[in-house]
């Protein structure tokens, strides 16, 4: 394999890292069930495409790479309607969005106007 394939592949598996990484920090992040499959689901299929593409550049011209192709196939298939099959069994369940009206019920207010559980001064802000 010449330089700049595997230049290339390493920047995709390396970015499909990135974006995993920053998918579980959102899930940590986030304030309800909602936000959470919003930041999981998204960064998920992005990280799991980038991924497939670094490990299809280093299989070259194979059946690997088809096989690696229909697994991308799935998984942007499956990632949303699993997504969508989970919030809709939340809201069946009585699950209800958190939004910024929250804080008569005791959470207190997050960076970007979100709420969270967590206490301001954990937060790194006070109010």
């Amino acid at each position: 394999m010449d330089l700049v394939t595997q230049t290339a592949s390493w920047l995709a598996l390396m970015g499909g890292g990135a974006f995993l990484i920053l998918g579980a920090i959102g899930v940590l992040r986030m304030p309800d069930l909602y936000t959470r499959m919003h930041a999981a689901s998204l960064v998920d299929t992005m990280g799991a495409g980038l991924i497939t593409l670094g490990l299809m550049i280093q299989a070259g011209p194979t059946l690997v790479a088809v096989k690696l192709g229909i697994i991308f196939v799935f998984l942007c298939l499956t990632g949303p309607i699993s997504t969508h099959a989970l919030a809709g069994a939340a809201m069946m369940r009585g699950e209800p969005p958190r939004l910024t009206h929250d804080r008569a019920r005791g959470k207190f207010p997050g960076p970007l106007g979100q709420t969270s559980p967590l206490p301001p001064d954990l937060l790194g802000h006070d109010s």
